[in-house]
């Protein structure tokens, strides 16, 4: 009996493969989040459309790309996380493929805002939350780190790609290479992601199965304490998705704690996705530098996004995240506040600093705040990640469309840079002064019996 358990624990736990599968999904998914910057110059070119035209596209993109992120949430828990991811990528492969085909700026608009925006929705960041509080009940915050990694390494498989594609032979084959990726992965998740441990028999990864043991027990309930949500009377999977999405931003608008994250993670959205992954290349070629050499420059970004991300889910599982988020604001304003004087037509040494501090901060705000919601919020913190990062692709949206509209009015973009530094300030007080609500509850351990 002990030589089979001693095995059971060594294989490895299929919550391992989902994860991995999971990656492989948002890797695929992230295509399109570097293709706007890359492609906006190439567009502007051969249709004469402005920035602001180019930039609302990216806009209509993020807002989906937010407000169906809730929604999505729900409908994982309603009709499984396999179906929704696999329907996912089907979308966004399908938009970015039907780009090729626009030759007005309102078909943009259909492609690139509204099919991949619900898309990539789907695939938002609390598909990482999801699978990390369905299938791991300790290191959470690693899983989550990893996953959101995967976004930031879909930009540094696909971004230099694109941007050599969209130079020679054309932006459509760039297109036609983010749907491909999208697709590629749609086998392996029908046939690698379950939807939860009960599918192939398993419990959570970290929880110990009933009678195995005082010590086992005892071990798994500490184990767990700190990173299990604490139990709720109805997870709502069988009621309408959108019903549960509603219902659950009803009870999380009651807490100071959901409005603090919302306005920290809004900010969050504008000066990254927003901002720097919709402007930055522009930006530079405005500055002289090739579009080829800024695009590597975002690919070390999405080198260092993996590390950092990794270790603040690491820091997450071990520091306060409030701390954490209030850091990571502040280094991010102090970046963006520099940056307007290292923009040139080369690559400075001080450049290359900026890229790996920013690289480092870029999603490190995720792990700790997805660890707020579920330690605030219980079993709903899956959907109020959702609602928050809803705000954070809604403040993506504006800065996006700001920064493009800054940009026709007075010909650069140095006045974004500016009003996004004093914006992350702004995040970082706000996350510092979080408070516990009084009517949050606490983790609690589940009894052994």
């Amino acid at each position: 009996m002990s030589a089979t358990r001693t095995a059971r624990r060594r294989r490895l736990h299929p919550a391992w493969i989902v994860a991995a599968v999971a990656f492989l999904a948002l890797v695929g998914a992230a295509g399109f989040r570097a293709a706007p910057g890359v492609l906006m110059v190439p567009l502007q070119q051969e249709f004469g459309w402005s920035t602001t035209v180019l930039s609302a596209a990216v806009s209509i993109n993020l807002v989906l790309f937010g407000l169906t992120a809730p929604f999505a949430a729900a409908l994982m828990e309603r009709f499984g996380i396999r179906a929704v991811t696999a329907t996912a990528l089907v979308m966004i492969g399908a938009g970015s493929a039907l780009t090729v085909l626009v030759n007005q700026s309102w078909q943009i608009l259909l492609t690139w805002g509204l099919l991949i925006g619900l898309g990539t929705g789907s695939m938002a960041l609390v598909f990482a939350a999801t699978i990390a509080n369905t299938w791991f009940s300790k290191s959470r915050g690693l899983v989550i780190g990893i996953l959101t990694a995967g976004s930031a390494a879909g930009q540094l498989v696909f971004l230099p790609f694109i941007a050599m594609l969209a130079q020679d032979p054309g932006w459509r084959q760039a297109s036609l290479l983010i749907a491909a990726g999208a697709l590629a992965v749609v086998p392996l998740v029908l046939r690698f992601l379950k939807n939860s441990p009960a599918d192939v028999g398993a419990l959570p990864y970290g929880e110990t199965e009933p009678g195995e043991g005082a010590a086992g027990s005892a071990a798994a309930g500490a184990g767990a304490a700190a990173d299990a949500p604490p139990p709720a009377a109805d997870t709502g999977r069988s009621s309408n998705a959108a019903v549960r999405a509603l219902q659950v931003l009803r009870r999380a608008s009651r807490e100071r704690t959901f409005w603090a994250l919302v306005a920290g993670f809004a900010i969050c959205g504008a000066t990254t996705n927003g901002l720097i992954g919709t402007h930055f290349i522009p930006s530079a070629h405005d500055h002289g530098m090739p579009e080829t050499t800024a695009a590597g420059l975002l690919a070390v970004v999405g080198i260092f996004d993996i590390l950092g991300t990794i270790a603040s889910g690491w820091l997450t599982d071990r520091y306060n995240p409030k701390v954490l988020l209030a850091l990571y604001y502040q280094f991010r304003g102090i970046g963006l506040l520099v940056l307007p004087l290292l923009l040139s037509a080369t690559v400075q040494p001080s450049m290359i600093v900026f890229v790996v501090i920013y690289g480092l901060d870029w999603v490190a705000t995720v792990p700790p705040t997805a660890a707020i919601c579920r330690k605030t919020f219980g079993t709903d913190g899956s959907v109020v990640f959702g609602w928050v990062f809803a705000a954070h692709q809604l403040g993506a949206a504006a800065a996006a469309l700001g920064a493009g509209a800054i940009r026709d009015a007075t010909g650069e973009y140095t006045y974004a840079w500016f009003g996004a530094a004093a914006m992350c300030t702004i995040a970082a007080v706000i996350s510092a002064t979080i408070r516990k609500d009084k009517t949050a509850k606490e983790p609690v351990p589940v009894a052994a019996t």
